[in-house]
């Protein structure tokens, strides 16, 4: 079945054409278009007809003028007013500055430079299904714009966050009806498609497979986890990086040049921004292009209250005074999320009191949930920690405690005094490395789980179990010297099988101390 691309209605691919002449609502009638006496099905004037018209119009007028021309002189003769042009400022400056080209392109030079796969790609028009990951404000929207504008393909743009997956189906079907009728393949941009869980993502996978569609997916989260891995497999994963702070200074740039132009088509006087604002700015953005956009906008903002024709300054100063705090970028439930609470774990072990609290303060100032924090300390106090220290374990078990009782703001500190205690106490990874050394074996060796317990440690809570010798040769060692007795406590097979070390940290050296 396809669909009438005119009414839309389902039809065999047989009879389309029969009932695009006959039976077709949306098709005029012939006797319609007689009546009609629209100019959709006449022919076009030719060369000849339009050179004599324009001989006409110059003989009586002497000289021949152009359209422009002719409307500005109606408009000086009478009091028809010029229409209000739509100010360009009234667009948000991150959109003003979207890339239209790959040349416009900042950042990603691996991926869409000169010598780029996916350049190379987008100029054939020869795009392949592809999953764009990478952080907020890399360019991943403006990039399938770019390749819809050079594409020959149909080009949809849906997102997961407000679009479902019946909007998808439509596409679908669609898509099948273009390439049967008119031969024109479809790309779908799915903005946020890890947003859609697997059933939904599951849907894609036939019209992938099958090439009624090219999917370029946008995500923030990394694919191994979000993404299907049935729908990964079919799709190339192009991993885009944090601009950086020469990417961002530059789009600043761009950006001060662009609201400069607008200013003065409004005749007003321009923005200045010295080369240390531009830097300041351009660290504060975190490698965002759209977040260093949007605080420019709002540091100019900020300082042109009115329409003004003086020139206006921007420094360091002002950015501060705009944003009244640092702008965290840390994402509580993302790929930083993860990153941050990794090298905060890392500074403790490493023994780094001020990484320690640096990264604790991030996470915090940016509404990290406390008790998080706080069960993650609980399992370095005996992780890292561990015997070195036997007193960090409560400790941490007090903190969490704590935060649960008292809550933020209050916690802070406490939790700050934990990660401190735990950066500066010895290490000991004695007992962790020794179970893992434990489960690593019994993955490896399977009859080691199904070991036989050996009799004399069994329990007998039984008469019968008694009778059959449950514990009937152990030895009860606090009833010995010292506790000590000659006893066997491992499985037939397993009595010379040691877990534990004997070192509390490594002996490797590091060259670079």
């Amino acid at each position: 079945m396809v669909r009438c691309p005119m009414c839309n209605m389902k039809t065999t691919e047989r009879v389309v054409n029969e009932h695009l002449d006959r039976g077709c609502p949306e098709t005029p009638s012939a006797e319609e278009r007689k009546q009609s006496g629209g100019n959709f099905f006449k022919p076009s004037p030719t060369v000849a007809e339009n050179k004599k018209e324009g001989q006409e119009q110059e003989s009586e007028s002497g000289t021949r003028s152009s359209p422009i021309e002719r409307k500005r002189s109606s408009e000086s003769e009478g009091s028809v007013k010029k229409p209000k042009r739509q100010k360009m400022s009234n667009v948000p400056l991150a959109e003003q500055l979207r890339p239209k080209s790959l040349d416009d392109f900042v950042g990603q030079e691996d991926i869409v430079g000169p010598e780029g796969a996916l350049r190379r790609f987008i100029d054939k028009d020869v795009c392949p299904s592809i999953i764009l990951w990478g952080p907020s404000g890399v360019g991943k929207t403006s990039l399938a714009r770019i390749i819809a504008q050079r594409t020959k393909s149909r080009f949809v743009e849906l997102s997961a966050a407000v679009h479902g997956l019946n909007d998808c189906k439509k596409i679908f079907d669609e898509a099948k009806n273009d390439q049967k009728l008119l031969h024109r393949k479809t790309i779908l941009f799915l903005d946020e498609v890890h947003r859609f869980n697997r059933a939904q993502q599951d849907a894609f996978l036939p019209h992938v497979e099958r090439g009624d569609i090219t999917l370029i997916g946008a995500t923030t989260e990394n694919p191994s986890f979000k993404i299907n891995s049935a729908l990964s497999s079919r799709c190339r994963v192009i991993v885009l990086k944090k601009l950086t702070k020469e990417d961002i200074a530059q789009i600043m740039r761009r950006g001060l040049k662009t609201v400069n132009e607008n200013r003065a088509e409004d005749g007003l006087g321009s923005i200045e921004m010295d080369d240390e604002a531009v830097d300041y700015l351009a660290g504060l953005a975190d490698g965002d292009g759209r977040v260093a956009l949007n605080v420019l906008e709002m540091a100019i903002n900020s300082q042109v209250e009115k329409e003004t024709e003086s020139n206006v300054r921007i420094d360091s100063e002002v950015i501060k005074t705009t944003l009244k705090r640092t702008h965290m970028l840390y994402d509580r439930v993302g790929d930083s999320h993860y990153d941050t609470i990794s090298a905060f774990h890392k500074s403790v072990r490493g023994s780094d009191p001020d990484a320690t609290l640096f990264y604790l303060g991030r996470m915090l100032e940016s509404g990290e949930d406390p008790l998080f924090l706080a069960r993650r300390m609980v399992r370095i106090a005996s992780e890292d920690v561990g015997l070195a220290d036997d007193s960090c374990l409560p400790f941490a078990v007090n903190t969490f405690t704590a935060v649960q009782q008292i809550g933020m703001p209050e916690a802070d500190c406490i939790l700050a005094h934990c990660a401190v205690k735990l950066a500066q106490a010895p290490k000991s990874v004695l007992v962790y490395r020794a179970y893992n050394e434990v489960k690593r074996s019994l993955k490896e060796d399977p009859g080691m789980a199904s070991a036989v317990v050996p009799i004399h440690l069994r329990n007998a809570p039984t008469k019968l179990m008694a009778e059959i010798g449950y514990g009937k040769e152990y030895k009860y060692n606090p009833q010995y010297q010292d506790g000590k007795c000659k006893q066997e406590y491992m499985p037939e097979g397993l009595e010379d099988r040691k877990f534990l070390g004997d070192l509390h940290l490594g002996t490797d050296i590091d060259p670079d101390l």
